[in-house]
């Protein structure tokens, strides 16, 4: 399904990155989303737990870069995302998009009279 991967840090907890659809269906551009978590599975439960239903992590084909880590560990909720590059690969060439927290990736958009 999607490109994703772990990294286990020296404290036992774990960075999960994920590449998914955009949830919003816009354009072929996806997201990269990590989750800083005790373990893979908790990590891919709190996905879960937001409304990604179908979110698994098959292999390791794409873990976290350093940067990504570094971000996802500085971040008071421990779960961010922004655009995944068009390759479907992260890469710190192409990453010029700032994290951001996981509830403007999951927000409704208001309606409009």
């Amino acid at each position: 399904m999607a490109a994703g991967g772990f990294c286990k840090l020296p404290n036992g907890t774990v960075v999960v990155a994920l590449n998914l659809p955009s949830p919003a269906g816009d354009g072929p551009a996806g997201v990269r989303v990590l989750v800083h978590a005790q373990n893979r599975a908790r990590a891919l439960t709190r996905l879960r737990n937001l409304g990604l239903r179908a979110v698994y992590l098959r292999g390791n084909a794409a873990p976290p870069t350093p940067d990504e880590i570094t971000a996802v560990l500085h971040h008071p909720d421990g779960l961010v995302w922004r655009t995944a590059p068009d390759n479907g690969v992260s890469s710190p060439e192409l990453a010029t998009e700032l994290w951001h927290p996981i509830r403007f990736l999951l927000r409704r958009p208001t309606p409009q009279p």
